[in-house]
C-alpha cells in the first residue's frame, strides 16, 4: 500500500456488519454454537461474486446472523479500529443497522453497549474518535424505522446520527421523512443512502425531504447537472465508496469511475470501504484503488482525504488538529 494511501483521514461510510471477515464469522459460528451455510471460509469467500446490491444483501444478513453478544459487537468493532488505525483512519463514523439484529432477537443494548465500548478502546489504544450512526432499512418501511427509533432514543450518547441503508430502488427517501424530522428535533446528524442504484431523484428527496447533512455514495448525480450545480454551491459532501461501486456493479470497472468527474465538478467527494470484507478492501484499499486505475496523484487523495476531515461530524478544535496533521509533509 503506497505512502499516501496511509495518510491521515477520516471515514464516514462504513457497515460496521460490512466489516465480518469469513474467519470472525466461523469463529463466532463456534462461539455461539450457530449453525452457518458455508462448508469453509473458501467457501463463504467464493460467494463475494455478486451482480447487485440484492445479491450481496442476502449474503450479508446471512453472515450477519453469528453476532449475538455484546462481547461480538465489541469484538467486531475492534477488529475494524485496529485495521481503520493502520491505514490512516483518525475519526470514524459507523453506520450499524439495528434492526437486522432486533428482528433476530438481539437486544438493541447488546449492539449499542458492544459497539461503544469498542469505541472507547479505540480512542485510548488506536487513537481513533468517532461515533455511531444508527441506519434504517429502508426495505422494512417508514413505520418499522419510527419503531426502531423510540428504541434509540434510550442510547443516544454513543448515537451521533441515523442514516437509510439497505435496498434504494423502490423506497424513496420522501417515505421517512417523519422520522427524519424527530432525529433533527432531537438534535441528530441525517445522512442516506441516495443515488447509488437509486435515480438522482433520490438524492433531491435526501436534501429536500430528508434534509441530509451529507449523501452517501451519490454517484448518480452527475445524471443531472442541477443537481450537480447545487450539491456544488452547497457544498454537500459525498461519501463514495469505489471498489463497492465494482463489485456492485454500479460502474464495470475502476476506470471508469465517476469520481474523477466528480472531483473535476467542485463535488465534496470523500473515499470510503462501506462493506470492505466483502467488497475487496478497507479504506487505505479504496485510496490505492483510485491512484492506480484512476492516476490519482498524492496531492489528489490528500484532498480527499481533507475533504473526510471536512465533512465529519466533530468538533471544530478536533478537526483543526487532523487537517494540521494532514498539512505536514510526508516523512
Amino acid at each position: 500500500m503506497s505512502g499516501a494511501a496511509v495518510v491521515p483521514k477520516a471515514e464516514l461510510h462504513i457497515h460496521i456488519e460490512g466489516t465480518l471477515e469469513a474467519e470472525m464469522v466461523f469463529d463466532l459460528a463456534s462461539r455461539n454454537r450457530v449453525p452457518v451455510p458455508f462448508a469453509d471460509v473458501e467457501d463463504l469467500r467464493a460467494r463475494y461474486a455478486f451482480s447487485d446490491l440484492g445479491s450481496f444483501l442476502e449474503l450479508y444478513y446471512s453472515c450477519m446472523a453469528v453476532l449475538r453478544s455484546e462481547e461480538d459487537f465489541a469484538d467486531l468493532a475492534n477488529a475494524y479500529l485496529a485495521r481503520a488505525a493502520s491505514e490512516g483512519v483518525r475519526h470514524a463514523e459507523i453506520f450499524f443497522d439495528p434492526q437486522a439484529h432486533t428482528a433476530r432477537g438481539v437486544p438493541l443494548a447488546v449492539v449499542v453497549d458492544g459497539l461503544s465500548a469498542a469505541l472507547r478502546t479505540g480512542a485510548r489504544r488506536y487513537g481513533v474518535s468517532g461515533g455511531l450512526i444508527a441506519c434504517f432499512l429502508r426495505d422494512l418501511g417508514p413505520e418499522a424505522a419510527m419503531a426502531t427509533f423510540d428504541q434509540l432514543l434510550e442510547h443516544q450518547s454513543p448515537i451521533i446520527g441515523i442514516g437509510l441503508d439497505s435496498a434504494e430502488v423502490g423506497y424513496p427517501p420522501a417515505m421517512f421523512s417523519d422520522v427524519y424530522a424527530r432525529a433533527r428535533a432531537v438534535g441528530l446528524h441525517c445522512v442516506a443512502h441516495a443515488g447509488e442504484e437509486g435515480p438522482p431523484e433520490y438524492v433531491r428527496q435526501a436534501l429536500d425531504i430528508l434534509h441530509v447533512e451529507r449523501v452517501d455514495h451519490g454517484v448518480r448525480s452527475l445524471e443531472d447537472p442541477a443537481l450537480v450545480a447545487r450539491l456544488v454551491d452547497d457544498q454537500i459532501p459525498l461519501t463514495v465508496c469505489p471498489l463497492s461501486n465494482v463489485r456492485l456493479r454500479v460502474v464495470g470497472r475502476m476506470e471508469d469511475h465517476p469520481i474523477a468527474g466528480m472531483l473535476d465538478a467542485g463535488l465534496a467527494v470523500t473515499v470510503n470501504s462501506d462493506d470492505p470484507a466483502y467488497f475487496g478492501g478497507y479504506v487505505g484499499a479504496n485510496y490505492s484503488a483510485v491512484a492506480s486505475g484512476l492516476g490519482f496523484d498524492d496531492e489528489t487523495l490528500r484532498r480527499l482525504a481533507r475533504n473526510s476531515f471536512d465533512a465529519a461530524f466533530m468538533d471544530q478544535s478536533l478537526r483543526r488538529r487532523y487537517l494540521d496533521e494532514l498539512s505536514r509533509p510526508v516523512s
